[in-house]
């Protein structure tokens, strides 16, 4: 939750180094974590074992914090399961006694994703007052735009249909937060924005918890600066072969 704001262990330390090399030749425009010190220490990790973009700013924002538990905080999950229980109800659905609902987690999403996408239509139109419509490139070659796991995913990402997503990128993000909020995300991303996912997907990986320091992967594209209709391609899904 929030309440309990610890450390990473050192388990979580060498995870976070696991996922520092595996995105280690990826080249990101913006980084923004959690403001939790967890998410705090993850992505400083991620950015250090970067080769292009070690001294890019991280942005702290509330907006990606965990779920809030209320009175579950700091206990066991067993405690959170015995609640639910108790009041006939079922985890993760379940809200306790202070706690967020998954509606207003999934608002915080919904509000942090929008600011993205503004943020993106921004530096397209920036770009663009400084060449010109014809020229969009962003400026970074092929090689630091190689994501490591398209070998092993979906290929629903970066086809030729995507306008050369893999190389022409006004804005390539990574975003650090938490297990049951990024859940709640994807959850927004497909009921409410009908994003695509790859097809061998199953409902259990869907409605799963990221394991610690998983990489989820979406290419997301404003036709026109459209910030209404984005369309969202999900490359793959708590991936952790880094782990």
């Amino acid at each position: 939750g929030q309440g309990v704001d610890e450390p990473l262990s050192a388990t979580g330390f060498r995870q976070a180094d696991a996922a520092g090399v595996f995105l280690s030749n990826v080249k990101f425009t913006h980084v923004f974590s959690s403001d939790l010190l967890r998410a705090k220490q993850t992505a400083a990790t991620i950015l250090g074992k970067n080769k292009f973009c070690k001294d890019l700013e991280i942005k702290y924002d509330a907006r990606l914090r965990e779920r809030k538990y209320g009175v579950a905080e700091g206990r066991p999950l067993t405690d959170l399961k015995a609640m639910a229980k108790a009041a006939g109800e079922q985890c993760p659905s379940f809200t306790p006694s202070g706690g967020e609902t998954l509606d207003e987690v999934r608002e915080r999403a919904r509000d942090f994703f929008e600011f993205l996408c503004q943020l993106a239509v921004g530096l397209e139109q920036k770009e663009q007052d400084m060449h010109g419509t014809a020229s969009r490139s962003s400026g970074t070659s092929e090689e630091q735009l190689v994501f490591p796991w398209t070998n092993h995913c979906s290929e629903a990402e970066l086809s030729s249909d995507n306008s050369g997503a893999s190389k022409m990128l006004d804005a390539n993000i990574l975003v650090v937060s938490h297990g049951a909020y990024m859940r709640n995300w994807l959850g927004y991303f497909v009921s409410d924005l009908n994003c695509t996912l790859p097809t061998d997907l199953t409902k259990s990986q869907l409605s799963s918890v990221s394991p610690n320091t998983g990489v989820s992967h979406f290419v997301v594209k404003l036709e026109n600066g459209n910030l209404l209709k984005p369309e969202i391609t999900c490359v793959c899904l708590n991936q952790d072969s880094h782990l």
